[in-house]
C-alpha cells in the first residue's frame, strides 16, 4: 500500500476517515505499549497510532522505541482522546530501522530540551528535533519564495561560477583552489609558485560573489538573479558569519539606486509574507520558542515584539531611508554616544559596526532601515561615484537583531570612471578586462544587491546564531559534517 505523508492526512483528515492507509516515519514516543507518536518530517505535528498490544508479539513491541523507523498500516478513525482529531488503528507493523535506547540516550533524540551548542555537535541528527525540523522547512519555503518572486517579475535565473579568478569584493579573503602538489610546488625563476602549471593555468579561488558575472548577463537579458553558494575566508567566529553561505544577487539594467531600494523592500516583504502564510505551524512553534528565549535575556536586550509580530511589522511598515551622513550625525547626537556606550568610534568615514547598525534599527527607528550614499573609500570599486566625488550610490538594509542583511548599489557604468577606480583600489584592469568591456558596448545605468540567505532565514525563524539555520555550518576550525 502506498504511503501517505502525515501532513497530507492532517490537512484534510475527513477525506481519509474510515480508509485503510499506510504511514511511515520515526517514533517520537511510545506510551503504555499502546500509543505511538509518529513523525515523518512533513510537518511539525505527529500522528498518533494506536496498537492493541494483546495482538502483537512482545519482542516486536520492544523494538518500537524512540527514534526507530516504522511502517504502520491501519484504519484512520476519529480520535477518542484529547490532543488529536484523528488517529490510526494499527493492523500491520513493520520495523524499518531499529534504534537502541542506550544509543538514543547519548543523542539529541532523547526526549528532553537540549542546548543549541549540543545540537550543533550532532548536526547529523539535529534535523530530528522539532526546532530544526521547523527551521529547515522554513528555509525551504524562503528559497521557494525567492525563486517565485523573481519568476513572477520576469527575471532570469543565472548560474554563475563557483570557481573564479576574480575577487568581486576586493577584500582578498578567498579560498584558493588548486591541484598542485603542496609537497612539491612548481616554482618560477624568481621563487614564486608557478600557477601556469596548475589546472586552470592561473590562480583561482572559490567565489565570494556572483555579482560581476550577473552584471554581464543583465546587460543583455535585462534582469537576472543568482542564487548559490559563496565563500569567505574571513576569520570571523561570530554568530553572524559563516565561511560558506548562500547569496541571492539580482542585477537589473536601467535601474538606479532608488529603483534598487524599491525592489529590495518589495522582495523582503514578499519573503516574510510568504513564510507567514505558508509556514504557520512552524512559525508558531518558533514564536513560542523565541518568547521563552527572550524571557531569559536581560530586559534591555529583549525584542519588543514576538517573532510573528516582527514579520508582520516588516510587511506592514515602510522601511526608514536615510543617508550614511545622516546616520553618522544621528549617532553622534545620541545619548548612547554621549554616554560612551559604543565600543567602536563614530565618525564620518568609518565602516559602521554591528552595534551602530543595531542601534539605528532597534533603538532609534524600531523598524528596518536602508542606509545610502556611503563614503567611496569603504565600499567596493564597482559602486557608482556620486556627483560629490566623495560618496557612492550604495545601500545597506539593516534588520532588527541581525544588522546588515542586504548590501547593494547602483553600479559604475562609466568606463573611464570604473577604470580609474580599479587603479585606486589596486585591482589590475587586465584581470577584469571582460567586466570593463561591457562598458564599451551600449553601457547603461544598472543596479543590484546581495541578500545573505542565512541571515534572512535567521530573521524569519528567530534563531540568534547563523550556525543554526544552515544544515552543516562551515566556520573557522569547523568542517566536521
Amino acid at each position: 500500500m502506498k504511503r501517505i505523508r502525515i501532513a497530507q492526512i492532517l490537512s484534510n483528515p475527513e477525506a481519509l476517515l474510515g480508509q485503510e492507509i499506510t504511514i511511515k516515519g520515526w517514533v517520537r514516543a511510545f506510551r503504555s505499549n499502546r500509543f505511538v507518536q509518529l513523525n515523518d518530517g512533513s510537518c511539525m505535528a505527529n500522528l498518533q497510532a494506536v496498537i492493541d498490544f494483546e495482538k502483537w508479539d512482545e519482542a516486536l513491541l520492544k523494538r518500537i522505541t524512540t527514534a526507530a523507523a516504522v511502517s504502520l498500516t491501519g484504519q484512520l478513525v476519529a480520535s477518542q482522546g484529547a490532543g488529536q482529531a484523528v488517529e490510526l488503528q494499527v493492523n500491520h507493523i513493520d520495523i524499518l530501522g531499529d534504534a537502541h535506547p542506550d544509543d538514543v540516550q547519548k543523542t539529541v533524540m532523547q526526549p528532553k530540551r537540549h542546548s543549541l551548542e549540543f545540537l550543533r555537535e550532532q548536526a547529523h541528527l539535529r534535523f530530528r528535533t522539532n526546532t530544526f525540523g521547523a527551521v529547515f522547512r522554513i528555509r525551504h519555503a524562503v528559497a521557494y519564495a525567492i525563486h517565485q518572486f523573481f519568476n513572477e517579475r520576469g527575471f532570469y535565473y543565472l548560474h554563475t561560477p563557483i570557481i573564479t579568478g576574480s575577487d568581486a569584493e576586493g577584500a582578498g579573503e578567498m579560498f584558493r583552489v588548486s591541484t598542485l602538489d603542496p609537497k612539491n610546488l612548481p616554482l618560477t625563476e624568481d621563487g614564486q609558485i608557478d600557477f601556469k602549471q596548475d589546472f586552470f593555468g592561473k590562480p583561482v579561488n572559490l567565489t565570494v560573489s556572483g555579482q560581476l558575472e550577473a552584471e554581464l548577463a543583465a546587460t543583455a537579458l535585462g534582469q537576472v538573479y543568482t542564487f548559490g553558494p559563496t565563500f569567505r575566508a574571513e576569520n570571523s567566529n561570530t554568530s553572524r558569519h559563516l565561511a560558506e553561505f548562500w547569496m541571492i544577487e539580482p542585477e537589473v539594467a536601467f535601474n538606479d539606486l532608488q529603483d534598487n531600494m524599491d525592489l529590495t523592500e518589495d522582495f523582503l516583504k514578499y519573503i516574510c509574507a510568504y513564510v507567514l502564510e505558508n509556514c504557520a505551524e512552524d512559525v508558531q512553534f518558533l514564536h513560542e520558542r523565541d518568547a521563552q528565549e527572550q524571557a531569559q535575556k536581560p530586559a534591555n536586550e529583549r525584542h519588543e515584539m514576538g517573532l510573528s509580530e516582527r514579520l508582520r511589522f516588516v510587511i506592514e511598515n515602510p522601511f526608514k531611508r536615510l543617508t550614511y551622513t545622516e546616520a553618522i550625525d544621528l549617532l553622534l547626537n545620541s545619548n548612547h554616544y554621549k554616554k560612551k556606550k559604543f565600543k567602536y568610534p563614530v565618525e564620518w568615514g568609518i565602516d559602521l559596526q554591528s552595534e551602530h547598525e543595531r542601534y539605528l534599527v532597534e533603538k532609534e527607528f524600531n523598524c528596518p532601515v536602508i542606509l545610502t550614499d556611503y563614503p567611496a573609500q569603504i565600499k567596493a570599486f564597482y559602486m557608482r561615484l556620486n556627483e560629490d566625488g566623495k560618496t557612492v550610490a550604495a545601500m545597506d538594509v539593516l534588520f532588527p537583531g541581525i544588522g546588515e542583511i542586504v548590501g547593494g548599489s547602483q553600479r559604475e557604468e562609466r568606463y573611464d570612471v570604473l577604470l580609474k577606480k580599479c587603479e585606486e583600489f589596486g585591482i589590475p584592469s587586465e584581470e577584469l578586462w571582460w567586466y570593463l568591456d561591457t562598458r564599451k558596448f551600449g553601457t547603461v545605468p544598472h543596479a543590484g544587491f546581495g541578500l545573505g540567505f542565512e541571515r534572512m532565514v535567521m530573521f524569519v525563524t528567530g534563531m540568534s546564531n547563523i550556525r543554526d539555520v544552515i544544515p552543516f555550518p562551515r566556520t573557522p576550525l569547523n568542517a566536521e559534517f
